[in-house]
């Protein structure tokens, strides 16, 4: 009897069936990134003898660019921090100038996306302090800042500059605070206080329409931060344990990820989506180690970086826009563990290497800062599209004061082969909701916060002492105009409108300029009727609130109507012609880009028609010759 070694089945045999069915059981997902793997430089290229942080703080104490290497250092009296050139590998001087001018530990470091030579640090000293480096770097010690912020009453955890706005830095304090600075201005434009408890962290989405956090009180929050409100919360997670979590906003997806310990001390991650914080879309255990791990998020490759502190490996998932939503890619493991990393910005990797993700390693049992590259393999060296999309560049989209006002505009994206601009995003004012009477509801302030101890022109402002008030109470204007506007938005008082005469609710502390077309007046509005006792302040407290605001003063004219003399009549009728304007201005940017697109395209129909008569012109004189 003859054995056949080998069947063939029609379609419709059972045995087809069950080769279908193993097929699809272990069907493996292709994925460019699958091999990814990380890379150890020589040693040349680390930085060693630095003496990091031994903080406990669970921020990256790193901050880096193609410029410059920042890290917290130990320092014994005030805190400080050491930023060197990025090219200055090897072994680090130890009389290498510092950064020192905080009067507590610095707790976070970060550079400005738009411009690689300024640096913020917050600190326990509970002020937020920018920097200015120098482009050869430092040659002495810095103390002097460029920008000083006040307003938190506890130590500064954590900062974060805005992805598309320029000047616009956003603060977390231990006071359960969250405080929107223009760095500009040197002011404070919003304070958030829907927290009941620590931030442990903060994340923009692209845009910088919305923020997340994550609180010690077990709720992942997301927030508007011009209209300083909650736009979805989760309840209080009851599987959370005491530890600290993270979350991460997952680009322009409306998702948001997140890292935890659980009630029993499992590491874990999680998915939500924003129209739906009931639950978490998905839930995915890790690990039962107790390291808080930290997600660092590639918008352009879509890989999520786990890094636990202490930990000696880095996982990274793929994020996809289907269920699971995360995919394992796989695991890079060293021998030394980390103090934190520091992210480069993906416009300083390397594209022959084929480097999508480079981290600055802090040693957590030595002194020494190691770059960590992350390589997807490729045998040529040329430019590949497919891992390197366009990123986001140094240009930023809007200015602070734009977007303050109410636009947002994403970020303006580059190519990573030759650095040209790839896009320009549109501009969309703020979600406002009008109403059929034409007024705008939830429409953000167009007013701005003006810092009072700015240096002003002369004639604008007298130097005397204000009405009421003596030598002694003049101290009072010497404060930080950060911390004064801070205790005005921190109260709900509304402001209140003066005109050029006294008035029974409040004292006029300037006389109004009498010519211009905006004046900023200021408003005296003590807590009891003025007494000798407290010489017209509050409590006698000489940090009392000073209201600033912009109102309209216009020269009036024959042709001028009545009502541009005082305060607009109809705070809604302005909004919507502001936002009216705003829209002519887009519209007249597009016909313009529209009609030069239109000269370069006749442009070169003129040259393609000049060539033909060029030619005959040619041969015309050689036959002549």
């Amino acid at each position: 009897m003859e054995i056949p070694l080998s069947v063939e089945s029609s379609p419709s045999s059972p045995c087809s069936e069950n080769n279908r069915s193993f097929q699809m059981a272990f069907k493996i997902r292709s994925s460019k990134f699958r091999h990814i793997y990380g890379s150890i430089p020589k040693k040349d290229l680390c930085y060693e003898n630095i003496k990091i942080t031994r903080n406990t703080h669970d921020s990256n104490f790193c901050a880096v660019n193609p410029k410059f290497l920042a890290v917290v250092t130990e320092t014994g009296g005030g805190g400080s921090f050491l930023c060197i050139p990025l090219r200055s590998s090897g072994r680090v001087d130890p009389k290498t100038p510092h950064v020192c001018g905080h009067a507590g530990v610095v707790l976070d470091i970060k550079f400005n996306p738009f411009n690689d030579n300024i640096i913020a640090s917050s600190s326990e000293d509970c002020t937020v302090k920018v920097w200015s480096i120098p482009e050869d770097g430092l040659k002495t010690n810095l103390s002097e800042w460029i920008v000083d912020l006040h307003g938190h009453k506890r130590r500064v955890g954590y900062i974060e500059w805005h992805p598309t706005a320029e000047n616009i830095l956003l603060s977390a304090g231990f006071d359960y605070k969250c405080v929107l600075w223009n760095v500009e201005q040197a002011e404070p434009v919003n304070v958030i206080s829907c927290h009941d408890n620590t931030v442990f962290s903060m994340s923009w989405n692209q845009d910088g329409s919305l923020f997340s956090t994550s609180c010690k009180d077990k709720k992942l929050r997301v927030i508007d931060p011009r209209m300083a409100r909650v736009a979805a919360e989760s309840p209080v997670q009851d599987n959370l344990g005491s530890r600290a979590w993270k979350s991460v906003f997952l680009g322009d997806t409306g998702r948001v990820f997140t890292s935890f310990h659980s009630r029993f001390c499992d590491r874990e991650i999680a998915v939500w989506d924003l129209k739906n914080m009931s639950a978490p879309m998905r839930t995915e255990g890790i690990d039962n180690s107790s390291s808080i791990l930290l997600p660092y998020y590639d918008q352009d490759t879509k890989i999520m970086y786990l890094a636990g502190k202490g930990d000696s490996n880095i996982r990274y998932f793929e994020i996809d826009d289907e269920s699971p939503y995360t995919h394992y890619l796989n695991s890079f493991i060293t021998s030394d563990p980390q103090r934190g990393l520091g992210v480069m910005p993906k416009r300083g990797c390397n594209t022959e290497r084929c480097e999508v993700m480079r981290f600055y390693k802090l040693h957590a049992s030595k002194n020494l800062i190691e770059p960590l590259s992350m390589i997807v393999p490729r045998k040529s060296s040329v430019f590949h599209e497919d891992i390197y999309p366009p990123t986001a560049s140094q240009i930023p989209s809007l200015s602070a004061d734009e977007w303050i006002s109410g636009q947002t505009r994403g970020q303006i994206l580059m190519s990573m082969l030759d650095g040209h601009v790839t896009n320009s995003p549109k501009v969309s004012s703020a979600k406002a909701v009008q109403n059929k009477d034409s007024s705008l509801s939830q429409a953000p302030t167009i007013t701005t916060y003006k810092a009072v101890n700015r240096p002003r022109p002369e004639g604008s402002v007298s130097t005397q002492p204000y009405a009421g008030e003596t030598t002694a109470n003049t101290n009072h204007r010497n404060i930080p105009a950060s911390l004064r506007n801070i205790k005005q938005l921190s109260t709900n008082e509304e402001f209140v409108s003066i005109k050029d005469e006294p008035q029974s609710n409040g004292i006029p502390l300037e006389p109004p300029s009498p010519s211009g077309q905006s004046t900023v007046k200021k408003v005296w509005s003590p807590a009891s009727p003025k007494s000798p006792a407290t010489n017209g302040f509050a409590g006698g407290d000489s940090d009392s609130v000073t209201h600033v605001k912009k109102v309209w003063s216009v020269p009036q004219s024959p042709a001028t109507p009545h009502w541009l003399g005082e305060s607009p009549p109809n705070e809604a009728e302005l909004r919507k012609a502001y936002f009216k304007q705003l829209e002519e201005i887009s519209s007249l940017k597009e016909q313009i880009s529209l009609k030069d697109k239109r000269i370069r395209q006749l442009e070169e129909e003129i040259s393609v028609l000049k060539l033909p008569i060029a030619r005959e012109i040619n041969v015309q004189d050689q036959s002549e010759c």
